[in-house]
């Protein structure tokens, strides 16, 4: 994280709700899937697991892992890669990455921000942003290692004026009806329910 001094009161509270939405088990998956796509090692050498956020941020900080795993999902999608370890550059990276999942077909919902990554503010969000990469990937045929749920194609439906016509004879239960529940014998406003 940047160099910030305690956070008190509503601001440590809202600091401390963020970190537990951080999960370590999810990360460890987002961060093999990346490994098994990219090459670039980043899961512990002893084969277990990171102790807090802070280790997996540092992981995948400098954005170079990232860019190379969308490269690999979409080949040309970020044309330089920054391999320099200056502040700016590395933010540069993240960025790139940030709009290649947009040209991807990412949504704007699950796009995380530059500094959610670089500062550490919202490590999960950026692991769900890596998950919901893999979903697309799957979507979109990646042939390699897959990670996320597999999202839904479209299943439209054609129906003939016929088929139309008989659903609007129905008349449901939404249109209303007279002995469902209603206001009928509830005492009014500022009334003492006498028993």
């Amino acid at each position: 994280m940047a160099n910030k001094g305690p956070a008190y009161g509503l601001s440590r509270e809202c600091i401390q709700k963020t970190q537990a939405k951080f999960d370590m088990e999810s990360a460890m998956e987002a961060l093999d899937w990346i490994e098994a796509v990219t090459g670039a090692p980043l899961l512990p050498e002893d084969g277990g697991i990171y102790d807090n956020q802070l280790q997996v941020q540092e992981k995948i900080k400098d954005g170079e892992a990232l860019c190379d795993l969308i490269n690999t999902i979409a080949p040309g999608i970020i044309r330089k890669v920054n391999r320099s370890k200056l502040p700016f550059k590395q933010m540069e990276n993240i960025e790139m990455f940030l709009t290649a999942c947009r040209n991807y077909g990412m949504k704007e919902v699950d796009v995380f921000q530059t500094q959610d990554l670089y500062e550490g503010k919202a490590m999960y969000i950026v692991i769900n942003c890596i998950h919901t990469l893999g979903s697309l990937a799957r979507k979109n045929d990646f042939d390699g290692p897959v990670i996320g749920v597999k999202i839904a194609d479209e299943n439209t439906r054609h129906f003939s004026e016929e088929q139309i016509s008989e659903g609007k004879k129905v008349i449901s239960l939404q249109y209303g009806y007279n002995q469902g529940a209603s206001q009928k014998g509830m005492t009014a406003y500022g009334m003492t329910r006498h028993m």
